[in-house]
């Protein structure tokens, strides 16, 4: 995979002119011609922005993507929902803490040995379930395996960040995004539809081992990193940290948006479809939610995209639409959520199938969910992107972004291990919606400009001799 810190840049601004972003040293110039044309052939396909971004979510297609399926099942595919809800309060409790930090990391180690090190927890935590249905007091191992990807992952997400956002122009980043996040979820549609044919004929409540054999090749990532770090000194970074918040203070208006945006995984995975289905039509559930994932981005980014109006319309255009989807998808749900609690449906009750009356109207809801989640993060990443086009930049928002994601994640996680009823945990994923979107809309007028201009706003330049200097 190509590494942005050692291109030199071009893009387009939202009005089609070209200009300069200038080298990993800041050297842009402002409108010029190309600084050095890009390469012909089989090594200027591969240098190729969108093949770039291709790669990149097949990375995440086999290791994130297969997660999410097994997630998406509710309760990792269990009967009970304790022991998922555990390790995945201990998986998001380390990954809040790896993450802040794992943009300087990135920035230190290269976006490759990020993305290596980061891929490699998931094959451990897909077979800990494996473990636990072949030994059903494997729960601690679990949990273990839950943390140890949390301490991974973070890597894995940031230089995923970074990069997404850096490689496309100002007018591509909704087209770029939609396009990571089509490929990506298509590791969750995978997974889901080998979970449907293992399952299909099956009305219990858990799944086969077979199904949690299936997931494990497709999570075993094997990357040859050839691109050695950039040479940042590691006190460089941890400042880089602070100039990032520093220079740029109205990231801060996007936390409530990060904090809430796993949250709702936790109503929808485990008190929604883990409580009121069976197997076979949590299965189903599951792969539908991932297919309507990749029509979410797709549909999103190319509104994001839509150069003719200005960017700043769009990013309200965006807010508007999350605004709508947030309060329909939620009245909605609410109607089936008043419905039932932890006592009316116990975990051994007989669940909602695939042919029961029921079971289209919450299936439908179920797709709107998936689309509503696409969207959220999609716009979430566009943000960050219409803030910033520093490489450097990116992955500390995006480990912000993911810190403080999985802060929220292992807190309701951990109440949902805790048995809190089914409507507080719903009630708090609308508020903390409704609270994204509210300290969203101040940060879209007060920070999104139709164009960002690179030099302005870079972290640091770096000089002749590799070694960070601080502007600001």
């Amino acid at each position: 995979m190509a590494d942005p810190y050692e291109k030199s840049y071009q893009h387009k601004n939202d009005s089609g002119d070209d200009y300069d972003f200038g080298t990993a040293s800041g050297s842009g110039t402002g409108p010029s011609e190309l600084v050095e044309s890009r390469p012909g052939g089989l090594r200027g396909f591969y240098y190729h922005p969108t093949t770039q971004v291709v790669l990149l979510g097949f990375v995440c297609f086999m290791c994130p993507g297969a997660f999410n399926s097994l997630n998406g099942l509710g309760a990792g595919g269990q009967i009970d929902n304790t022991t998922s809800a555990n390790a995945n309060s201990a998986l998001y409790g380390t990954f809040a803490g790896a993450a802040f930090f794992s943009g300087s990391i990135n920035n230190v180690i290269g976006p490759k040995r990020s993305l290596l090190f980061g891929s490699m927890g998931y094959a451990l935590y897909i077979g800990s379930y494996l473990a636990m249905n072949v030994h059903r007091n494997a729960g601690p191992f679990v949990v273990a395996a839950g943390a140890i990807l949390g301490a991974l992952a973070g890597l894995l997400w940031t230089a995923q960040g970074s990069l997404m956002l850096a490689y496309p122009t100002e007018d591509q980043k909704g087209k770029y995004i939609g396009i990571f996040w089509s490929i990506f979820n298509l590791g969750g549609v995978v997974g889901a539809a080998i979970s449907l044919g293992n399952n299909f004929h099956s009305t219990t409540n858990s799944v086969s081992n077979g199904t949690y054999v299936n997931w494990l090749p497709r999570t075993v990532h094997y990357w040859s990193p050839d691109t050695a770090a950039d040479g940042r000194p590691k006190q460089d970074e941890i400042w880089g940290l602070y100039i990032a918040l520093r220079t740029d203070p109205l990231v801060v208006l996007l936390f409530p948006m990060f904090f809430a945006s796993n949250w709702f995984y936790t109503w929808q995975f485990n008190e929604y479809n883990a409580a009121l289905f069976n197997i076979r039509a949590r299965s189903l559930n599951n792969l539908l939610y991932w297919m309507s994932q990749i029509i979410g981005s797709i549909s999103i980014g190319i509104l994001l995209d839509q150069h003719q109006f200005r960017r700043r319309v769009r990013a309200f255009a965006g807010w508007g639409i999350l605004v709508f989807g947030v309060f329909a998808v939620h009245i909605w749900a609410y109607f089936y959520q008043r419905n039932y609690t932890h006592e009316s449906i116990p975990p051994d009750s007989e669940k909602i199938d695939i042919y029961d009356s029921a079971y289209v109207g919450h299936m439908l809801l179920y797709i709107c969910c998936g689309l509503l989640d696409s969207m959220w993060q999609t716009t979430a990443y566009w943000m960050m992107g219409a803030m910033s086009n520093d490489p450097a930049k990116l992955a500390y928002f995006a480990g912000f972004y993911k810190s403080i994601q999985s802060a929220g994640a292992a807190g309701v996680w951990r109440a949902d291990a805790m048995k809190l009823p089914y409507m507080n945990i719903f009630i708090s994923t609308w508020a903390l919606l409704v609270a994204g979107l509210v300290f969203l809309l101040p940060m879209i007028h007060l920070r999104v400009n139709d164009h960002t201009d690179y030099e302005d706003e870079m972290v640091a330049h770096m000089d002749d001799l590799g070694e960070l200097r601080h502007d600001r």
